[in-house]
């Protein structure tokens, strides 16, 4: 069973997941990513909060089903600490590969009560 906190820390990975799709004005062409810094960084703080919302999921329930849970709190601490290295082509390829399966999984969660 899903808690009400729960709920909204998923709430808020599918809010940002589609906060990623208008950042990227729903095209996910790289040249366009590589060279707008402001598409970048909005992405790279929408993983943040993403990141931010998994740990505290992690908290409250070490079990809860998503795939790559603690990769993705580890990506925000990342993307935080060690911004200066942040892969472009890295976070493409969570754009394109790992994001549809973390909204997937989040939203089965979701309907799941």
């Amino acid at each position: 069973m899903t808690t009400r906190e729960e709920k909204k820390l998923l709430l808020d990975i599918v809010d940002c997941i589609n906060s990623i799709d208008e950042h990227l004005e729903n095209r996910r062409i790289l040249e366009e990513y590589l060279s707008s810094k402001t598409k970048r960084r909005a992405v790279e703080r929408e993983l943040e909060i993403i990141g931010e919302a998994m740990s505290k999921l992690l908290k409250i329930n070490l079990n809860i089903k998503i795939s790559y849970s603690r990769t993705i709190v580890d990506l925000r601490n990342k993307v935080i600490h060690a911004y200066d290295s942040v892969d472009d082509i890295l976070i493409w390829k969570i754009i394109m590969k790992d994001l549809p399966l973390l909204l997937s999984e989040s939203n089965n969660l979701l309907n799941e009560n």
